[in-house]
């Protein structure tokens, strides 16, 4: 029995050492918390005074950048007649351009050219023959007699000939017609005739 009152002794001691800690940790932790302001201002205020100053020279010099702009701006909206700068733009001369600016320029554009016709190709001819070759003879003189029928000498190359009205030399020439400066010669392969002048011995 001594036993058993011990042991609610000592749990009962401990009970209110747990209730005394309990309550210290509760009281440590709500004073650590800042109190909430329901003013929003008096939040921004409290800030503002808890929050550390920095140093005065920026300040110091935002505010004269600040005045100096408002004293511009105050000096921009002078309603103060100026007689000096009216009389320089009474008497400065405007030296633009003389074209009056309200008179539309007319634009000229120029008529495009028809284009250039191209040439038909004409009818096709036929191919010509070509030439027939000269006849290559040469008249050197006279063979004949008196009373015999004329004969002529024809040279070919170193070839000589000797022919009258109406025969072939060198099968293919026939001679047509023998005068005294000139005989006609007729190409019968290629039926071609050629006045061939006397040469000079």
């Amino acid at each position: 029995m001594k036993l058993g009152a011990e042991n609610r002794a000592k749990l009962g001691a401990m009970v209110v050492l747990l209730l005394i800690a309990m309550v210290s940790v509760w009281h440590w932790m709500s004073s650590s918390q800042p109190a909430a302001s329901p003013n929003p201002n008096a939040a921004t205020t409290a800030a503002a005074t808890t929050a550390p100053r920095s140093t005065g020279t920026p300040r110091a010099f935002t505010k004269k950048r600040t005045a100096n702009r408002n004293n511009q701006v105050v000096a921009s909206l002078d309603p103060t007649l100026r007689f000096d700068l009216l009389r320089s733009s009474e008497s400065r001369e405007y030296t633009g351009g003389r074209r009056n600016i309200f008179e539309t320029e007319q634009i000229v554009i120029p008529t495009p050219l028809p284009p250039t016709p191209k040439p038909q190709p004409g009818p096709s001819l036929p191919p010509q023959p070509p030439p027939p070759p000269p006849i290559n003879l040469k008249f050197y003189g006279f063979a004949s007699k008196a009373g015999e029928t004329k004969q002529i000498f024809l040279l070919s190359g170193d070839d000589v000939f000797l022919a009258r009205e109406g025969e072939i030399v060198n099968r293919r020439y026939r001679v047509i017609h023998i005068t005294n400066n000139s005989v006609e010669i007729e190409d019968v392969l290629n039926n071609n005739r050629q006045t061939i002048p006397l040469t000079a011995s």
